[in-house]
């Protein structure tokens, strides 16, 4: 009976895809039709198999599946599979979903493929970095294409989260503090992971997932999973707008967060999940939550029991339990009680079958199971040229003092560091299935490029721990060398979930080696890698230089080498502010003033610390370049900017060192007075250039009402009257200035 009703599928599907192939928009009436074609099929418990996803055990003790889960997707108890992968794991896995399940509805498999599946690009932080969305959108489609070659079809990506606490490990996954810039990010990435096209059936792409929805990325204390408690306003100007933005640029899948939000965990939260993100922000995929973050209620303190917990998260509008098992247990029983209609089922069944169709996991089940396929894409040249590229532009030089970079080949080098033989670092965290083994460390491409000869290798210091037994040898090493080369900065799990820090400083004793090696005279070059922004005070001032390289990925190690010699000239800029303590923590370039702001002339009575200057060490926007730029005052088309006009802002910035180079060119405005308080600057616009040694560049910004829109006191979304500030330079704190208006209607 089995094989006859999915032959019967079969052909009805056969039927709809010659009739309206297999590339459709969510709210196709066709498309529909094919989704309650299956619906009409299912048994209640098989419509709550579809709502159910559990992980392999892949990632703890190879491509295996528990037995009970096995059983389960043979029932049509379990319609979605994670951390499942490769071509042969994954056609095994779909076989006992289509051929032994008694409708063979195709499994989904997801993965956390965040900045790439075996070729790993720049943890996100670092990615945002380089202020280039081409350049992070192709590293999106490189994850994509080698994560669907892998058998994958869905990624857990991208973490639009915005935030301004870097004790939060999780910062490493998100694009900084920025609404405009993470937003631009935010799409960029969806274009990468679904295709410009966001055509899903593309055996090339992969489903996107929006997280975490919403605000997770504000926790008290920066403590991850803690607490966020904002004002709606805050909310709605700030950190909402990269998740619309990803959802406007197609996404289908959002995932949840595991924070409360306004008092109710987002996972049972109805506002976020159905009258904010389906009713206004027209969301029309599936809600999947975070891992077990509907039993998490319990303890949130909002359900008695984990049936209870089930109850508020289908409610709320949240169609795929992960790992849970809540939806398995307790969702068939509440609905022959009568504790939930099944027509709110049929609903998240429709919204998960709308995206297997879409997919086109209907026509072929085994579609991303080419083992061919695989092995062309898999670590493709390209791709590895790629994942270069995005490691280079990614750095930020934050000091170069003398000129002490670049690096001139043939010079005697001292390289100090547990991290720069360290290749598993490079990965940084969420590194999918990306292999170390396959990688040159930072040492072994300093020695292939300035001869094994010319370099000097001592470790020094670990990256964490007291131990200075190797002190001695490290100034041994800087004493006969021209320059020193120190890599320093956290171990890898420091950052990224469940990795939060009180104390973001560099660890261990590493500071302590730094000092003794100034001590020898040498020119001291800083190498960092880490997920965070740190506390570099002391570090800043014993370095000559300081290169911050992330975590740079795959071809991490060839990227820092070509920099530090000047075959790439540095162009990132942060997109997080670096504090110059952590008592500064928060501290973010787009703050409001107070009522008695910094510059007043009172020497104590104003906003200000008693033992440290408010402003930070490194601003946002903030990195050098082996060149110098020179910026035009600002040339405005006009100082009046009509309700339905626009103005245009232009500024010459010109490059009068000695190197080629790109410059981020970044534009600001604040709005001087306004019904509600406004922050003393906001992103509105950039553009990254590359000028040529001794030119100069013409760069024009256009400047429209929509831009500086903002939630007014009666919190409709609008532009208001008045006075305006504009700002364009290099950096958030580094800029040119002049003004506008907006007359009154």
């Amino acid at each position: 009976m089995r094989h006859t009703i999915y032959q019967m599928l079969l052909i009805s599907f056969s039927v709809f895809f010659v009739a309206c192939g297999s590339k459709q928009s969510s709210g196709d009436a066709a498309l529909d039709q094919k989704v309650d074609s299956v619906l009409q099929l299912m048994t209640l418990e098989e419509k709550i198999g579809q709502l159910v996803l559990y992980t392999s055990d892949w990632d703890v003790t190879g491509p295996t599946l528990r037995s009970t889960y096995m059983e389960d997707i043979r029932k049509g108890h379990c319609g979605n599979i994670f951390n499942a992968h490769t071509t042969a794991y994954v056609r095994e896995l779909q076989r006992i979903a289509v051929e032994e399940s008694r409708l063979g509805i195709p499994l989904l498999f997801g993965y956390d493929v965040i900045h790439g599946h075996k070729t790993i690009f720049p943890i996100s932080l670092g990615e945002s970095a380089s202020w280039d969305l081409e350049a992070i959108e192709k590293g999106a489609r490189v994850a994509a294409i080698e994560a669907a070659a892998s058998g994958l079809n869905w990624t857990f990506a991208p973490m639009v989260d915005i935030s301004v606490e870097p004790r939060w490990g999780r910062v490493s996954e998100g694009a900084g503090e920025d609404p405009f810039l993470g937003s631009k990010i935010a799409a960029a990435r969806v274009r990468g992971f679904q295709g410009k096209d966001n055509d899903l059936s593309d055996t090339l792409t992969v489903l996107a997932t929006v997280k975490h929805f919403a605000a997770y990325g504000a926790p008290q204390a920066g403590r991850d999973y803690n607490t966020v408690d904002m004002s709606e306003r805050t909310f709605l100007d700030v950190y909402l707008p990269p998740y619309k933005a990803a959802i406007d640029a197609g996404a289908m899948s959002v995932m949840t967060s595991f924070n409360e939000l306004d008092g109710v965990p987002a996972t049972g939260n109805k506002y976020l999940m159905t009258d904010l993100l389906r009713d206004q922000l027209g969301f029309k995929g599936f809600v999947v939550t975070d891992y077990t973050s509907i039993n998490e209620m319990v303890h949130h303190g909002v359900a008695a029991d984990d049936a209870e917990a089930g109850l508020l998260a289908i409610k709320a509008g949240v169609d795929m339990d992960m790992q849970g098992e809540v939806y398995f247990k307790y969702l068939k029983k509440q609905v022959e009680d009568g504790l939930v209609d099944e027509k709110l089922i049929d609903e998240s069944v429709r919204r998960v079958l709308k995206v297997k169709f879409m997919l086109g996991l209907f026509d072929d089940p085994y579609r991303y199971c080419n083992s061919e396929r695989e092995k062309r894409y898999v670590y493709a040249p390209e791709h590895l040229e790629a994942a270069l590229d995005v490691a280079k532009k990614s750095m930020v030089l934050l000091k170069n003092d003398n000129q002490v970079l670049p690096l001139t080949k043939g010079e005697k080098l001292a390289v100090i560091g547990e991290l720069a033989t360290s290749t598993r670092d490079m990965l940084g965290s969420w590194k999918a299935a990306g292999d170390w083994d396959f990688m040159k460390s930072s040492l072994d491409e300093l020695k292939a490029y300035n001869g094994e000869g010319n370099i000097i290798f001592a470790e020094g210091a670990k990256k964490q721990g007291t131990d200075r037994s190797g002190f001695a040898a490290a100034v041994a090493a800087a004493r006969r060398a021209d320059k020193v080369v120190f890599f320093m900065g956290e171990d890898w799990e420091w950052s990224g979930e469940a990795a939060s820090r009180t104390d973001i400083s560099v660890p261990g004793v590493q500071t302590e080696l730094l000092a003794e090696l100034k001590k020898t005279g040498k020119p001291i070059v800083v190498v960092l890698m880490n997920g965070r922004p740190l506390v570099l005070e002391r570090e800043n001032a014993l370095a000559d230089a300081m290169l911050e390289t992330w975590y740079p990925g795959t071809m991490g190690g060839k990227a820092i080498t070509q920099v530090l010699f000047g075959e790439y000239n540095p162009s990132g800029k942060l997109t997080m502010t670096f504090p110059l303590n952590l008592g500064q923590v928060p501290v973010y370039y787009n703050a409001k003033n107070t009522g008695r702001p910094i510059y007043l002339p009172n020497d104590k009575y104003k906003s200000k610390y008693i033992d440290s200057p408010n402003d930070p060490l490194f601003p946002f926007g903030y990195g050098l370049s082996y060149t110098k730029f020179e910026y035009s005052d600002i040339t405005l088309s006009t100082t009046e900017l009509s309700a339905n006009g626009e103005l245009t802002a232009k500024v010459v910035v010109k490059n009068t060192g000695k190197y080629d180079g790109e410059e981020v060119v970044q534009m600001y405005v604040r709005d001087l007075v306004g019904s509600v308080t406004r922050p003393v600057k906001e992103l509105k616009g950039f553009e990254k250039v590359m000028i040529k040694a001794g030119e100069s560049k013409e760069v024009t910004f256009k400047i429209t009402p929509d831009m500086l829109a903002f939630h007014r006191i009666d919190m409709t979304y609008g532009t208001e009257p008045g006075d305006y500030k504009l700002f364009i330079g290099g950096n958030s704190r580094d800029v040119k200035e002049t003004g506008f208006k907006i007359p009154a209607p």
